[in-house]
């Protein structure tokens, strides 16, 4: 007889015992989508990053331009205010015609020179273009302005690819901010309903410890205390698979390598963990907060 009591004995619930594994595993998805969106966004920054700070102009020089002149010339651009301010010596770099006719050659394979008899092209100064300063009415003030310098015979620039460039990176900008701005609500929200299914089972637990007598934050600090080791277990997780993604991707295709930003990486997969805590925390105390309110009659 005692061994039929003791086989259909029921586990006594604890309070803020509630699923750990199925808890953690909803939390990390949520974070792993938006670690993913993150990811994916500081690609698209750094490659928008890479194409604008090799935007450049191309600044041709006369005939009669000495070597003393062509110095002048690169002495009066570099004090502009268009050009970056990294202090790199690449940010104006001198090709001479025959440099150019060279690569003229080499790209379509035939030489002008021979048909000609001359080299018809310029000295030229390729410049780089501070990217504050590369909408179309900044370009066209600078082509004016470099026009002017004694010396310069012309100033030339892909105008219709610079201004594409322009407008396709702020649409996928919008974009991009539209649909992080959505995933955020609905992470929040998936990550809440979670956690408030989660203490649906501990609703009669937190009825009776409130009608012994105990003070809300004593009922409260076991479940929120849970629901942060609950949100920094998602939150690692979620970042390491994240980082093994990212390692992987990398292994296969060697170009992404090249608009990677570690510190952006960092600061993201460190907002993951917390927003992991942060979320978790808030949520559980709202439906804790939520069942310490409601009737018996409601609670059933």
């Amino acid at each position: 007889m005692a061994e039929s009591i003791q086989k259909f004995k029921v586990r006594k619930k604890k309070l803020g015992s509630y699923p750990f594994v199925s808890t953690v595993f909803s939390i990390t998805l949520a974070l792993l989508v938006t670690g993913v969106f993150g990811t994916m966004l500081i690609y698209s920054k750094e490659l928008e990053r890479i194409v604008r700070e090799n935007v450049t102009i191309q600044v041709y020089l006369k005939s009669n331009v000495n070597e003393a002149q062509r110095l002048q010339i690169a002495k009066n651009i570099s004090a502009q205010n268009f050009i970056p301010k990294n202090g790199k010596e690449t940010n104006i770099r001198f090709e001479s015609k025959e440099a150019a006719a060279d690569r003229f050659i080499k790209d379509t394979g035939e030489d002008f020179r021979q048909f000609l008899g001359e080299n018809p092209l310029r000295d030229s100064f390729v410049v780089l273009i501070d990217p504050a300063f590369q909408d179309k009415a900044s370009l066209a003030k600078i082509k004016t302005t470099v026009e002017q310098i004694n010396g310069v015979f012309q100033v030339d620039y892909p105008e219709s690819t610079i201004s594409s460039v322009n407008e396709n990176m702020a649409t996928i900008g919008l974009v991009l901010m539209g649909v992080a701005v959505l995933l955020l609500i609905a992470v929040v929200v998936l990550i809440h309903n979670t956690l408030r299914l989660a203490l649906f089972s501990q609703r009669f637990l937190i009825r009776s410890m409130q009608l012994v007598g105990a003070k809300s934050w004593f009922i409260q600090r076991p479940f929120l205390f849970r629901a942060a080791i609950h949100g920094l277990a998602a939150g690692l997780i979620a970042c390491a698979t994240i980082y093994g993604l990212v390692y992987f991707a990398n292994q296969r295709v060697e170009a992404l390598q090249l608009i990677q930003n570690k510190s952006r990486m960092t600061t993201l997969l460190g907002s993951l963990i917390l927003m992991g805590i942060f979320v978790a925390v808030v949520s559980t105390y709202r439906a804790v907060s939520r069942y310490l309110k409601l009737s018996l009659d409601e609670l059933y």
